[in-house]
């Protein structure tokens, strides 16, 4: 197996919760409507730093997919899952999408947090 190298992302993105690897961009939300088995969970355009398991045919709650499991790059952790095939039309535009489970990754922090900002509270000056 050779070096695995990992794909930065520039702007807001979501990082795997275990290792901090980032995983996907904000603005490639397709969907935050989503569940699994432990809540909620997001559909994603494009998502990097991941490897699939094998295609399995899953009942999920819209349905039979055919779906691979997806996992972080980084360490290892079991992320979510990506859609191979959607058998029924209504279900098409899931096909090549990957969906990550909430509380397995994790949001960017705010450029505009500052760690160094005072309080203004005389106590603490």
């Amino acid at each position: 197996m050779g070096r695995v190298f990992l794909v930065e992302l520039d702007d807001k993105a979501y990082r795997c919760k275990f290792c901090d690897t980032p995983l996907a961009l904000a603005d490639d939300i397709l969907s935050r409507s989503f569940s699994c088995r432990k809540g909620r969970a997001y559909l994603f355009e494009n998502v990097v730093n991941v490897s699939c398991g094998p295609e399995e045919n899953r009942v999920m709650m819209s349905g039979m997919h055919t779906v691979v499991d997806i996992f972080c790059c980084g360490c290892g952790q079991l992320l979510g899952w990506k859609y191979m095939i959607a058998p029924e039309k209504n279900q098409k535009y899931k096909e090549g999408k990957a969906v990550l489970e909430r509380w397995r990754i994790t949001e960017d922090v705010s450029e505009d947090f500052n760690l160094e900002s005072r309080s203004s509270d005389p106590e603490y000056t």
